[in-house]
């Protein structure tokens, strides 16, 4: 089997630099032989919403006969889920269509689907114009997949990328894929309203809307009961969270959401992504802080560090009030809570001293950790349409190359921190590099490999840490 195109979107990195700057992941689905008749393939890129998405389209395979497999040339039906945020990556998937398309020479009955971010823009040239897909399936179109197959299997191409303003997928039960049985990801809201002008999300996943509390609270609760130790909480903005029953009767904001989760079991870990900065409210960290078992971690994009810039992105934030949002967080959590972050080098007629902004903000937060790219222009967003892409790309890079060494620096300094202390960790996973140790996450979501012991995935060790490096912290199991 050919190998798997990482979406590694940044070609200049050292691999310290990656460590530094995780790239969006790529996920296959695993194994299931439940004797159904049908087996499915399914490639997830890009971010969590991808990979809880589908989750949601193998349940629907399911009931309609089909079990998933790890190998492609196993399959009767190949789903690319596909991101669309940079341009690297629609390049990606393409190159693995063309690969996977290999075997569909050997195997003709093969079906090949693409699905999600990218389909509504490339739906005609995949179709019509190449010829490489079968059908093409956007984000909020994944109930009509059994239609859709049925028409393939009839000789037909198919396609459906509408969008929709009530669809939540709230009472699909989702498959867990390359599930570790500990952590497991539960969609809360869908789309996103943020016009961001780099950003094609409200244009690929539609208007946003907020999903039943009620049955996210029974998602959350089957988790536990199948022994699941920690959830995250996912939206494109969940700080935007509101949901109200029908009758009006119930109005449910995303803190109140956050303290129904937690109060589901103290050995439930809650964790939550992405928090927007104009929305993060003093309410949510006061839930945070009432809670020990919602973790005190945010991931607070900032984008960037210059209030001129932030209104060219229509981030509706000045540096002051992301600033007031990060005082608001040490304020009530503390300077252990972790922070995160996402950042864009060259971004349309940014000076080199708005850059300096950039690299100062990331100074005075000292982020845990931060995903940085250098700006691509993505077709349809209002950049695209209104800005010019006019920061040559070897300044992009090199740029880049400041906030990922700057980055570094803060990572090596607030890794530092955590030395000589104890740390809560849930065991996901054996060490990547040796099945003598174990790797879990704390409280503020980083890395901590520890000796294996007697200890096993799903289990909470309190961690000695003494050693670290930029993106790990390294330690000995103490009672």
């Amino acid at each position: 089997m050919d190998p798997i195109v990482d979406l590694d979107f940044i070609d200049s990195r050292t691999p310290e630099q990656a460590a530094a700057a995780p790239s969006c992941d790529t996920k296959i689905t695993a194994e299931t032989n439940t004797g159904k008749s049908r087996k499915l393939y399914i490639e997830s890129y890009g971010c969590q919403m991808n990979f809880s998405d589908s989750e949601i389209v193998s349940s629907i395979m399911h009931e309609q006969g089909f079990d998933t497999t790890s190998t492609i040339e196993n399959a009767d039906v190949v789903f690319l889920n596909t991101c669309s945020i940079r341009e690297k990556a629609e390049t990606t998937v393409r190159n693995r269509l063309g690969q996977i398309n290999y075997y569909k020479r050997k195997k003709p009955s093969m079906m090949i689907g693409v699905l999600g971010c990218m389909a509504e823009r490339l739906k005609k040239s995949l179709l019509e114009e190449e010829k490489i897909v079968d059908l093409v399936v956007g984000p909020d179109a994944y109930r009509d997949l059994p239609n859709l197959i049925n028409e393939v299997d009839g000789g037909h191409k198919a396609v459906n990328v509408l969008l929709s303003r009530e669809e939540t997928y709230a009472d699909i039960n989702p498959i867990r894929l390359n599930s570790n049985g500990v952590s497991a990801f539960i969609s809360i809201m869908r789309g996103c309203d943020n016009m961001c002008s780099f950003c094609v999300v409200p244009f690929t996943r539609g208007r946003e809307r907020s999903r039943d509390a009620h049955s996210i609270v029974r998602e959350a609760e089957a988790l536990v009961a199948q022994g699941y130790k920690e959830v995250t909480l996912l939206g494109q903005n969940v700080d935007s969270y509101k949901w109200e029953s029908e009758d009006g009767t119930e109005q449910v904001n995303f803190a109140q959401l956050l303290e129904k989760v937690a109060l589901l079991s103290p050995t439930l870990r809650v964790r939550f992504s992405t928090s927007h900065p104009k929305d993060i409210t003093d309410e949510v960290l006061h839930t945070i802080k009432k809670y020990d078992n919602i973790c005190k971690y945010i991931h607070l994009p900032a984008q960037s560090g210059n209030s001129r810039v932030l209104e060219l992105m229509n981030r509706t934030y000045d540096r002051a009030w992301y600033l007031n949002r990060v005082d608001a967080i040490r304020s009530v959590l503390g300077d252990d809570c972790g922070i995160s972050s996402d950042m864009i080098a060259g971004f349309c007629s940014e000076t080199e001293e708005e850059h300096q902004d950039t690299l100062s903000l990331m100074d005075y937060v000292q982020y845990d950790y931060s995903y940085m790219f250098f700006y691509s222009e993505r077709p349809g967003t209002l950049a695209a349409r209104k800005l010019e892409d006019d920061i040559p790309l070897e300044v992009k890079k090199r740029r880049l190359a400041e906030i990922i060494e700057k980055q570094r620096e803060c990572s090596l300094n607030r890794n530092k921190r955590d030395i000589g202390r104890i740390h809560r960790v849930l065991v996901e996973n054996f060490s990547k590099k040796s099945d003598d140790f174990l790797s879990g996450r704390n409280d503020q979501n980083k890395v901590v490999i520890f000796p294996k012991k007697d200890y096993k995935k799903g289990d909470y060790v309190n961690v000695f840490v003494n050693d670290c490096s930029v993106g790990t912290l390294f330690g000995e199991a103490v009672e």
